[in-house]
């Protein structure tokens, strides 16, 4: 199992340690770091910033929104980042949901989530190869565009620069069991959002046949401390955030997939506490239980016999939020 560093995205300004935590995972033998986005600072401009200041470490998006660009757009990014760095890109994706998609992007979500996931990768595969024009007739992905309210005048194109790697990695940000069972065909990896190394069954039925080589790369935020009970309040305050906030009450992704892993009741719970302004009390009501068995807090020893969890299971790469370059030696002294 290969150890990441996962940054996230910028809260009111840039990070002030990002690229310091960058360059310390590089040195420690950290495998890859990984930038994302939201509705503030962007995936790739951060990405490419360390990518200027590292030589060896892979560089990811984990995620990038697909509905902020179109698959054309996203293929560039990749294909320039990709090249600018010596082949370290790996591209991660994410539909988002229909808040964000419809709040801040002012485009509809669409009707058919795998469907605009497949287009959106196919198109993205079709630039990379350059094999030929990109051409597709997809409910949601057109190329050329052929709509009512267009000219007309589309013309099929390929990108001009010959992208480095034709095979660059696609991953994809996937929750529901539909989606995360077509990730493991059409894309190179996943990027679970939540995952528990005692709770692998909840995904195994959409896990089965992997191809060779395929990524499982979940996030958990990594903290050596004495006091795990104070260790666990940013992972409580950020699942608090996304499944009391990331959704509408009727459809939020985040906490479908916690009462999937079995706390259904809590989550409902979170919501309700969020929606009505109580965001403290949101936080309170996320169980220890499940903020700690999605992450690594608390003492070295501690932190080392959880590892072994992780290792027993199908994960390929471990991406950690890790606040502190002491938390990131210890896990690199663990993990080697």
């Amino acid at each position: 199992m290969r150890l990441g560093l996962a940054l996230g995205y910028w809260g009111r300004g840039p990070h002030p340690s990002h690229l310091d935590l960058a360059t310390e995972a590089e040195n420690l033998g950290y495998h890859s770091v990984w930038t994302a986005e939201a509705w503030g600072s962007d995936a790739f401009t951060p990405l490419t910033w360390i990518a200027a200041h590292t030589s060896r470490i892979r560089l990811g998006t984990a995620i990038a929104q697909m509905s902020a660009r179109t698959p054309t757009a996203t293929a560039m990014h990749a294909l320039t980042l990709d090249h600018l760095s010596g082949g370290r890109m790996m591209l991660g994706l994410g539909l988002s949901g229909p808040q964000v998609v419809e709040g801040w992007y002012g485009r509809p979500f669409p009707a058919s989530p795998l469907t605009a996931t497949r287009e959106y990768v196919d198109v993205v595969r079709q630039v990379l190869r350059r094999e030929g024009p990109v051409a597709l007739e997809g409910r949601f992905h057109q190329h050329p565009y052929r709509g009512a309210d267009g000219t007309g005048l589309g013309k099929p194109l390929k990108p001009i620069t010959h992208p480095l790697r034709a095979d660059l990695p696609v991953l994809l940000g996937a929750e529901g069991p539909k989606n995360i069972a077509q990730t493991t065909r059409i894309a190179d990896g996943w990027l679970p959002l939540y995952w528990s190394p005692t709770r692998t069954d909840v995904y195994r039925a959409s896990l089965t046949g992997l191809p060779e080589g395929f990524m499982i790369a979940p996030m958990a935020r990594a903290k050596v401390c004495d006091d795990v009970a104070e260790g666990l309040l940013p992972v409580k305050a950020m699942l608090g955030f996304y499944i009391g906030g990331m959704g509408h009450a009727a459809r939020n992704f985040h906490a479908d997939l916690m009462a999937r892993m079995g706390y259904e009741e809590e989550a409902r719970r979170i919501q309700e506490l969020f929606l009505a302004g109580r965001k403290e009390e949101a936080v309170l009501a996320v169980p220890d239980a499940f903020a700690d068995e999605i992450s690594l807090i608390g003492p070295r020893e501690r932190i080392a016999e959880r590892l072994d969890l992780w290792r027993a299971g199908p994960v390929t790469d471990l991406l950690v939020t890790a606040p502190d370059p002491h938390t990131l030696r210890v896990l690199a002294e663990l993990a080697g």
